[in-house]
């Protein structure tokens, strides 16, 4: 009989062993869970900033060419002539 509840004292050990475990293992879980929702809005704010930036220095180049940069020359050009097609179509919409 002794040996049977040797056995059980071992098994409830053990089981609390597992338990206190789990324990760890769930908090860490959550922990990295927080680490995740945080990278990933960090992320996004940083999307959102090149995003910004990007069209910042694609404002910069426009006006850089239009002051008479040569640098930008032809991408001005491009731009125009893609403005004009649109204003073009709008005003075909237009008379429709």
């Amino acid at each position: 009989m002794s040996e049977i509840a040797a056995i059980v004292t071992t098994l409830e050990n053990r089981i609390n062993a597992l338990l206190a475990r789990l324990q760890q293992i769930e908090l860490h879980n959550s922990q990295l869970t927080t680490a995740l929702t945080d990278s990933k809005a960090r992320e996004e704010q940083l999307n959102l900033k090149i995003q910004e930036l990007a069209q910042a220095l694609e404002a910069q180049k426009m006006a850089n060419s239009l002051l008479g940069s040569d640098e930008y020359k032809r991408d001005t050009k491009l731009k125009i002539n893609s403005l004009i097609r649109e204003i073009d179509y709008c005003i075909a919409q237009l008379a429709d």
